[in-house]
């Protein structure tokens, strides 16, 4: 699996379809997001990425991604 840096770009599968963005942040810990706690290590990571087309930031694990 690819490591992924901030300001790189991505794709990834949502509701709506395939979405894109820049990663702005990257986790190595849990973390709350949205009510939510995700979890995060050094060696599976996760990301929040803002999305191109709207304001929307996800988070997503590497497995999620793919670089643009």
């Amino acid at each position: 699996m690819k490591d992924y840096k901030v300001g790189d770009h991505v794709k990834w599968n949502s509701e709506a379809g395939h979405v894109s963005g820049k990663i702005i942040k990257v986790h190595h810990l849990d973390f709350k997001y949205k009510g939510y706690t995700h979890h995060a290590s050094k060696d599976d990571p996760q990301y929040e990425i803002k999305s191109d087309k709207t304001d929307h930031i996800a988070a997503h694990k590497g497995s999620a991604l793919s670089q643009v």
